[in-house]
């Protein structure tokens, strides 16, 4: 009667909660992935031969509600304004200058339309930057 036991000794190494783990570090990835630019449209561009880069950075003009004129928040004055702008196109050398208009709300709409003036004169394009009615507490 043979009555001895076979011992098999077998190493293995538990991966059940890998997979677990994996799973929920995918999750979290995916998640976040989609959070960091939300209002990215992804587009396949096509391809040039020029590799000429254009920085395009915004002129902008700010008028607090004193009627203090700021142009890149360097202050200036009413009259400078043009002769400031002209330059900073000049010196930036961009085909289609940009400037953003940041007038403080108290300020009369006259203050507005002599900017605007002073952009038709130049060829300028000008965005008047606003707040949202619900950042704004309204």
């Amino acid at each position: 009667m043979n009555l001895s036991r076979r011992r098999k000794l077998s190493s293995h190494v538990e991966t059940s909660s890998m997979n677990d783990i994996m799973f929920f570090l995918m999750l979290f990835f995916l998640i976040v992935s989609t959070m960091v630019n939300p209002n990215v449209i992804k587009l396949l561009l096509p391809n040039a031969k020029s590799s000429k880069q254009v920085m395009k950075q915004p002129i902008t003009v700010s008028v607090d509600a004193a009627g203090a004129v700021f142009v890149n928040k360097k202050p200036t004055t009413a009259q400078g304004l043009e002769a400031e702008l002209t330059s900073l196109i000049q010196n930036q050398q961009l085909d289609l200058p940009t400037v953003v208009l940041r007038v403080d709300a108290s300020q009369n709409v006259q203050k507005l339309v002599d900017i605007l003036e002073i952009g038709n004169r130049l060829k300028i394009k000008m965005v008047m930057a606003t707040q949202a009615q619900q950042a704004a507490g309204k």
